[in-house]
């Protein structure tokens, strides 16, 4: 892993995320790995052509003194959108624990959003905030293809335990099943081992891009060789994803769940 480090103008960002007013990333790359991750394109960005990602992060510097809880009331504000904010190296670097310790008090929305079990050391940080909800994504209860599709995460058992933790806690919580594999993300499996402890569930499909489609297509003829035919069905026929949409639509209601669906069709922006 390459580390660097970088000054960051500003640590919170408007967001093109739809209902997201704003985002922090307290860290440029991620240590995750995940092989249909679409934050790839911030390498043409950060002046990182040539690397590889998943195999570098620069650490952003900031002051945190400039961090004003009082100017995002009303706001809506996500951890994280293009990185985790729990990667292994915040464990040590703490950009995320010291952009919260800085928000305590702010009347805007917070939600956090991370494949790490690293998430519940911030679980004091957490019960100072008046509306904070906070989430794990998961696509898959199998772990040996959870470590082929995201090497550098924590193992979706601990991910769903650091879940009920926060939970128990007395912290809004949610299950962002994503991304959807078709016939491989068993959405109903993971619902039943975490509806429990879970306030709410969101659903993203697999987000075909230039760049992640000669990946995933490899892995799935690796892991689920019998699926490749309907992989590049889906590919050329996004109007497929409707049906799946549909499919846990009637299964969310039947079960009265809250949920939401944010399925799109090659990315997503307010546009």
């Amino acid at each position: 892993m390459k580390i660097s480090f970088r000054e960051a103008k500003s640590i919170i960002t408007k967001s093109n995320i739809p209902s997201i007013d704003y985002v922090i990333n307290p860290y440029i790359g991620c240590q995750h790995g995940c092989i249909y991750c679409y934050a790839e394109f911030m390498i043409r960005f950060t002046g990182h052509k040539g690397d590889r990602w998943g195999e570098f992060l620069d650490v952003k510097e900031f002051n945190a003194d400039k961090i004003k809880p009082e100017k995002y009331k009303g706001k809506r504000i996500l951890l994280s959108s293009v990185t985790d904010p729990y990667l292994p190296l915040e464990k040590k670097y703490q950009n995320t624990r010291q952009i919260l310790e800085k928000l305590v008090g702010t009347d805007a929305e917070i939600s956090i959003l991370t494949k790490s079990k690293l998430v519940v050391r911030d679980i004091d940080l957490f019960k100072k905030f008046k509306n904070i909800e906070v989430g794990i994504s998961i696509s898959t209860l199998d772990e040996t293809f959870a470590r082929t599709i995201e090497r550098g995460a924590s193992k979706p058992s601990d991910r769903l335990e650091a879940l009920r933790t926060i939970y128990e806690a007395g912290i809004q919580t949610y299950t962002f099943i994503s991304p959807f594999f078709p016939e491989i993300t068993d959405y109903i499996a993971i619902i039943e081992e975490s509806v429990s402890y879970t306030h709410n569930y969101m659903f993203e499909n697999l987000n075909f891009r230039p760049h992640n489609i000669p990946r995933i297509m490899s892995i799935i003829k690796e892991c689920y060789p019998d699926l490749i035919a309907k992989y590049q069905e889906i590919h050329k026929d996004r109007t497929q994803w409707d049906i799946v949409e549909t499919e846990i639509r009637d299964y969310c209601e039947e079960n009265q769940l809250r949920y939401s669906i944010e399925f799109h069709h090659g990315g997503f922006s307010k546009s």
